[in-house]
């Protein structure tokens, strides 16, 4: 095997692995997210829990997080406003990237 093909695999290998890395962070950003969003719901244990898995499945119904934005929007109503919820979601993207790393 010739060194310019143990590049391309080991460039490809760290593709693969950033590219999990980030579906993980964001999935875990969601679960964070829906915990907050059930706290206010006024969710705890296993509700809360059962919330925040369906925050997480929300993101998969388009690319992007807007489809998590629209539900958090529409289940909150006045208990926070499209802004808290960037912002939490941005906040919540840093904290799991944070546990992944230490994981």
């Amino acid at each position: 095997m010739s060194t310019f093909d143990e590049r391309e695999r080991a460039f490809e290998a760290k593709f693969a692995h950033d590219e999990e890395m980030a579906f993980k962070a964001v999935a875990r950003r969601n679960k964070i997210v829906g915990l907050w969003a059930a706290g206010l719901l006024g969710k705890s244990g296993a509700d809360a829990d059962a919330y925040a898995m369906e925050v997480v499945r929300a993101d998969f119904e388009e690319a992007g997080h807007e489809d998590v934005i629209r539900k958090l929007s529409a289940d909150l109503g006045d208990k926070a406003t499209e802004a808290d919820i960037r912002t939490r979601l941005a906040a919540a993207l840093i904290e799991a990237k944070g546990q992944l790393a230490t994981e």
